[in-house]
């Protein structure tokens, strides 16, 4: 079982930079697949990005791709995302999401992450 805290997200100007961490508890964290998605209000949930558990393969969305990096610390249970060029359409929720499966190593599908974290608020102004 794995339990997911998510913080670093508040309120950034257009064109700023924030970074998201995903804390996770749990003995088998570096044995999972992670993820981040968003939702913006009357919005569906959007993926945003994922890594696989050695850290060694990445997968973004392509609305964040360029702007956003994910990355993992094995050794600390962290998973990070590091979001730049904000734009106020990146304003939303955004969860942390852990899947237990090895295959796919990286996937887009909430349906394949079985653990999320409460979600943390980013608000981009314009």
């Amino acid at each position: 079982q794995v339990q997911l805290v998510e913080s670093g997200g508040g309120l950034v100007q257009a064109g700023g930079s924030l970074r998201l961490s995903c804390a996770a508890s749990g003995r088998t964290f570096s044995s999972y697949a992670m993820g981040w998605f968003r939702q913006a209000p009357g919005k569906e949930r959007e993926f945003v990005a994922a890594v696989n558990w050695s850290g060694t393969m990445t997968y973004y969305g392509e609305s964040v791709s360029g702007r956003f990096t994910i990355s993992r610390d094995n050794a600390k249970n962290l998973v990070y995302l590091h979001m730049d060029s904000l734009k106020p359409e990146d304003t939303a929720v955004y969860y942390c999401a852990a899947s237990p499966r090895p295959r796919p190593p990286v996937s887009n599908d909430e349906h394949e992450y079985d653990h999320w974290g409460q979600g943390t608020q980013v608000t981009v102004s314009s």
